[in-house]
This record gives structure tokens, sequence and C-alpha cells, in this order.
């Protein structure tokens, strides 16, 4: 890749080293990669999976030394709010909390994601002693607004026990990183309503397919909102960036892709640093841009007396009964996100499911811990296979009792009710009684197609006839990006149409779902959306529509939940027809 992009640089008359569109970057990927593929297997891949497969193992970085780890801890915007206009002896103490919750999130590194690996090749992972950082606290955000933020770098090296400097294993410390963030937001709330008597809610008006995020009861949402101008400008730029690169290439971003486009849109909507600052002197700026947005000093004052004598309201019982209860939503939160978990991801699950309730900052990680172990052991299904009548002796075994020989939180499970979900999927697609349309009516459609200049090839074609004629109750479409699913997609909405049936349109996130709009002129709307809508029993006018004649198009549907395709299949059965690729 480094070879071509200098070639296209050189042909522009450009430094070698000038950087390049992201959608150059993309193309020259797909290139290498489809190269890649067809001098590695002797063919051509023959599917999206199989290119995109490629694409992974090319692109991922070589195993090297880094220098560090930057971690960030960044509070909600509410505390941000209250810490820049409450008096300095609440900011204080708002300001100890934040640094007491970013110690219990480096304390839950140490203890559960910290390794080092020993052996041949690092065969083996063992326990350290801690970590070596330094911690720096910003106050505000490029834009000026308050950002109460810290930045933690982690030296990448750390002391076995018996004394040697080596390196992080950062395989662990990557998977642990959103269980971490959440350790802090969990401890925060816990810290700050022990000393100052706050409450947090869920913010109203927050997309109800995401997960809630919860402020301080009593600042006011417009003043938080004034100060997120530098999230607003980015999270917008990015969006344009993700639709257009889902127009140019058929697909969405890839992970590497998608950072690659938050990182532009960060570098697009950068502003110059502003002058420094004293405190004293962000106070009165933050003081004079609260009043004039609430309407005076009063309205400032009032909001912060409001938010530090909120309505106190009661905590449920924390008991066997509640244990169990919290356990099936953290199951079922896991599920919806992911047909496959590890532990990491349940234990951000069951942080996040602590922040409602009334106990001390000291026994939160003990319910943490008897929540993972409630979902973990007794509610999933483990799919690590261990070895039987292996024991190993204690040297070769970590603080927690676990081998050496096995990497920490990489064990696999899933459920019960996604099993099933997936039998029930694989049950639908062996239905053959759905509606089958006349060949004439596809042709009709082909040469429609090719008579407005967008004349279908055969795999195209095949696969338009493909979608039709058998009555398969749901297909999957498989093909590579660029290989014209769109266009077939058209021309399988426009058969379809013409026959009688209604076409809906679906896809796992709003950019693809207005692609798809565009392309067969049908409603299309994100998975999650409808998804809301059946839980909550309120369906828009064209789902409520959705009979045996329909045919819903699932664009991207290898990115959508195993539960949220299984549940459209279950309660509608319409006719399914899901292409995928990358």
């Amino acid at each position: 890749m480094a070879r071509r992009l200098t070639a296209i640089n050189t042909a522009a008359g450009l430094s070698p080293g000038a950087p390049l569109p992201v959608s150059d970057r993309a193309r020259v990927r797909t290139e290498v990669a489809w190269e890649h593929f067809l001098a590695e297997h002797g063919r051509e891949p023959i599917d999206a999976r199989e290119l995109a497969g490629q694409i992974a193992k090319d692109s991922r970085p070589r195993t090297q030394t880094v220098a560090g780890y930057d971690l960030t801890f960044s509070p909600v915007k509410s505390i941000s709010t209250l810490w820049a206009v409450a008096d300095p002896k609440v900011a204080a103490v708002i300001e100890r909390a934040h640094h007491a919750a970013v110690s219990d999130a480096l304390t839950f590194i140490e203890k559960h994601a910290l390794f080092t690996r020993i052996g041949p090749q690092g065969i083996r992972q063992v326990n350290v002693r801690g970590l070596v950082a330094a911690a720096f606290t910003h106050r505000d955000s490029r834009a000026g607004d308050p950002d109460l933020h810290t930045h933690v770098a982690v030296a990448n090296k750390v002391q076995t026990i018996d004394g040697r400097w080596l390196s992080i294993d950062g395989r662990v410390l990557f998977k642990a990183n959103v269980a971490a963030s959440e350790t802090y937001n969990t401890a925060l709330e816990q810290h700050l309503r022990e000393t100052l008597g706050v409450r947090f809610a869920e913010r109203p008006g927050t997309d109800p397919v995401k997960r809630p995020i919860r402020e301080i009861v009593g600042a006011d949402p417009v003043l938080n909102q004034r100060w997120s101008s530098r999230r607003v400008l980015i999270k917008a730029r990015q969006g344009e960036l993700a639709a257009q690169f889902q127009r140019d290439h058929g697909r969405p971003p890839t992970p590497v892709e998608a950072l690659q486009l938050a990182q532009q849109a960060t570098l697009e909507t950068r502003d110059a640093k502003h002058e420094p600052r004293s405190l004293a002197e962000q106070r009165t700026v933050w003081h004079a841009q609260a009043a004039e947005i609430l309407g005076g000093p009063d309205a400032v004052h009032a909001m912060i007396n409001n938010a530090l004598n909120p309505t106190s309201i009661k905590s449920p019982a924390v008991d066997a009964e509640w244990l169990a209860a919290t356990a099936d939503k953290v199951l079922a939160a896991v599920e919806e996100h992911r047909s496959i978990w590890q532990s990491w991801h349940v234990r951000a699950e069951a942080l996040r499911h602590m922040r409602g309730i009334q106990i001390s900052t000291e026994k939160v990680d003990q319910l943490v811990n008897l929540l993972v172990e409630e979902v973990l052991q007794t509610r999933s299904v483990a799919l690590t296979r261990t070895e039987d009548n292996i024991s190993e002796p204690a040297t070769l075994r970590r603080a927690d009792g676990s081998s050496v020989y096995t990497v920490a939180g990489s064990e696999l499970f899933t459920s019960n009710r996604i099993l099933a979900a997936e039998r029930r999927l694989v049950a639908t697609a062996g239905r053959t009684d759905g509606q089958v349309l006349e060949a004439e009516t596809v042709d009709l459609a082909l040469l429609e197609s090719a008579a407005n200049g967008n004349a279908l090839d055969t795999g195209q074609a095949e696969l338009v006839r493909a979608m039709c004629t058998p009555g398969v109750r749901l297909q999957l479409a498989i093909a590579p990006a660029g290989a014209g699913k769109t266009t077939a997609m058209s021309t399988l909405a426009r058969a379809w149409s013409d026959s009688g049936g209604q076409v809906i349109g679906l896809a796992p996130s709003a950019a693809a779902a207005a692609q798809l709009r565009d392309a067969t002129g049908a409603p299309a709307e994100t998975l999650a959306k409808l998804t809301w809508s059946i839980d909550h029993g309120d369906l828009p006018g064209w789902a409520q529509s959705v009979d045996r004649s329909t045919l819903v198009i699932i664009d991207e549907a290898g990115m959508a939940d195993t539960l949220s395709l299984d549940s459209r299949a279950v309660h509608r059965r319409p006719r399914w027809q899901c292409p995928v690729g990358r």
C-alpha cells in the first residue's frame, strides 16, 4: 500500500508522503487485498467476507514495542458544567471525585487487565506488580468549553513478580478498555453522590436504541449542549464522511477506516489552540457564558442549587431478588449487541446497571463480581473448550488460579437465547413457501434496467432471479464491495413492485438505510429503529402494512445482531432477502 500510495502522489506531482483522502486509501486497500488473495490462494475471493478477512490479516500491524499507552478519562458534560460554575469549594469536591474515579479505574486495570508475557514467543501470561503512569488533568476543550478530563500516560514496562522489567501484554489491556471506562463512570457517580448528594438520571431525548447517558439532575441541558460544541462538530462531520464513504464504496467503513474517518473529522473541525488561561480567568468566562445562556446570574445560582439539592428517590433493595433480576437485564443488554461475548463485555454492562442503586463505593466491586459470575456461570453457555485432566503446578498458575498458558478474559460465551435464534433463522431459510414472481416479470424488470442505462451483468441478473423465483423465505446475497449489489437490489425492488408486492428496506446504520432508500425508492429505516418500534407497540405505517407479499431487503445484514434478525423473522414472517457484503 505504501508503494502504491507513493506512486499516486508522485504521478500527481505531490510529495511521496503527502496524505491522501480516505476514499483513495480505501480503494487502494481493496485493490491490494484482492491481489494478495489471488496470489495466496490462486483464485479470486468468492465473497466480501473473504476479501474482508484478507484486509484484516494484511492490515494487522506487525508486533512492535510501543513506549506507552494514553488512557483518557472524561466525565459526562453535566459534571464539567457544574464544576465550571459552582463555588470553588464545590468545584474542588468534584475534582477530587474525578481523581478518585480515575484511581478506581487504574486499580481495576492493575487487578484484572495488567500482565506481561514470558517464555518462548511469550507463551506464558503472568502477573506483574503494578503499572507505572503519570496523570495530566486538563480543564477545557480546544473550543474553550469546560471539559474536566485526565490523560494517564502508562509506561509500557511492568515488573514481574521475580523482578524482571518487561512489556505490557497489550492484548488484555485493549480488551478491558471499555470495562475500565465504565469503572470510571460508575465510580464517579458513586463518589459525587456520597460527597455532594447529587442525583443522576438518563439524559432526556437520548436515542432509544443506544445505551442511555446519565447526567446530573438539575444541570441545565441547554448549557450542557452549548458547552459541547467541539463534540457536536466532530460528530456531524464524522457522519458526513461515513455517508460519503458508503456512497463511494458501496459498503460501510471497516473499523480501521472508521477510525481514520473519525481522525479526519477531528482534524477538519479542529480550531487552533487558544492562549493559555488561568483557572480564575476560565471561571470568569464560563460564569459570564452561563449567565448569558440561562438568563442571568440568578438563573445560574438556581441551577446550581437545584443540582446540589435534588429530590430524593427510593433506591431498590440490593438482595437476592435484585441480583437475579439485574443479571437477567445485564444478559439481555449483552445479547442485544453481540452473539458471542467475554467477561469484559459482561462487566461493562454490570457496571452500567450499578448506577441506579444506593450502595457504598467500597461494595461496588464486590457486587459487580457477583453479577459477572451470575451471568457467566448460570446464564451463559461457554464456547471455549477446556482441556481435561490437566493440572498445572502452582508455579504455572496466576494469582487467580488460572493457567499461565491461557489469556486472561479470553473465554467465549453465548446464551441459549442466541443459539435458539440462530436455529430459527436457519429453519426460516429452509422454508420455500414464500411468494414467487413470474419469470416474465423479472425479465421485464431486467430489460427496463438495461433500457435505462443500468444493464446488469450475468452475476447481478442471476442474483435478481434467485431472489424472485424460488420462494425461499430467507436468502443471502454475498458479494464483495463494488460488485453491484445496490444496482441489483434496485432492479429486484422494481420487479417485486411490478408484481404487486411491497418492498421495505432495512439496514444496521442510518447511512446504509439512506443509500438503500435512494437505490430502491422504497421506505428504508434502521433495524434498531424497527426493533424498538415493535417492542414498544409503535409501528410506523409502512411496517404495519407488512404482509405475505412484502419483500424486506436487509442491507449489510452481516453487521446486524442475531436477535434483531430473529425477532423480525419470528414475529412478522414476510419474505426476507438479506444482501450481505462489505
